[in-house]
């Protein structure tokens, strides 16, 4: 299986070729616009590799949640990509990409997803090693939250578990109480070639009868809340400029 994935859910976009199992990846320049670099990249990518875009199976994006405007990015550069050649597009979830890029990393069990979501929030979510060996939401309804750093309720440090994200280093209070509840941190992000490994899995695992559900043209991001920015009372409230 030949397929590309695209993350832009943070700052640090990327994107990765899963060749049969092998993965190249290639990093977003630093200070420039995923809009303005990821496209080339991208294309840059697939020539070292000798492989066209109609040599392509799929295309897979970071879904969300994430920066709003980076979660658009990878979605239309995957739909724009995959309409020509007919491929399907594979959503995947960014703190399920951040849970299992940390469950790589340190050989964590149980992770608990952290990314900023601005506005003085973060998106949170709870992500557990199943016997498959791969990570699944630690309830059934498996729902990412997004909501104040204070108000995210911390899991028992007794079982194991470990932090992952951007949104610490966003918050302090937030890392303080990881801190105090010593819950260990590590600051990996979400990144296309965990994606591309999550979306050969799913591909694998999916007939391909099945494959509609990957139609490109119901490829859209996962913002979790609705809320792009303050308002201008908002900021003013806060000491902020209107």
């Amino acid at each position: 299986m030949k397929l590309l994935a695209l993350d832009t859910t943070t700052e640090a976009g990327s994107c990765a070729l899963w060749l049969d199992g092998r993965v190249i990846a290639r990093d977003c320049p630093a200070g420039r616009s995923h809009s303005e670099t990821l496209l080339p990249l991208t294309r840059d990518l697939l020539a070292e590799a000798g492989v066209p875009f109609s040599g392509l199976d799929a295309i897979a994006y970071g879904a969300g949640p994430g920066a709003f405007t980076g979660l658009r990015v990878a979605c239309a550069v995957a739909q724009g990509l995959a309409v020509p050649f007919d491929l399907p597009v594979v959503p995947v979830g960014s703190l399920l990409t951040l849970a299992t890029a940390c469950g790589a990393a340190t050989g964590a069990q149980r992770v608990l997803a952290l990314l900023d979501a601005r506005m003085n929030e973060a998106y949170a979510g709870r992500y557990v090693r199943g016997a498959d060996g791969a990570f699944h939401p630690e309830h059934p309804e498996g729902e990412d939250r997004v909501g104040p750093p204070q108000d995210i309720e911390l899991p028992d440090p007794a079982e194991g578990w470990v932090s992952a994200g951007n949104a610490p280093a966003a918050y302090p209070a937030l890392a303080e109480r990881l801190a105090a509840a010593a819950i260990p941190h590590h600051p990996a992000l979400p990144q296309a070639a965990t994606v591309a490994a999550l979306a050969a899995a799913r591909l694998a695992a999916t007939p391909r009868a099945d494959w509609g559900q990957f139609d490109a043209a119901l490829a859209a991001p996962v913002y979790v809340r609705d809320k792009v920015a303050f308002t201008v009372a908002e900021r003013l409230a806060q000491g902020g400029k209107a």
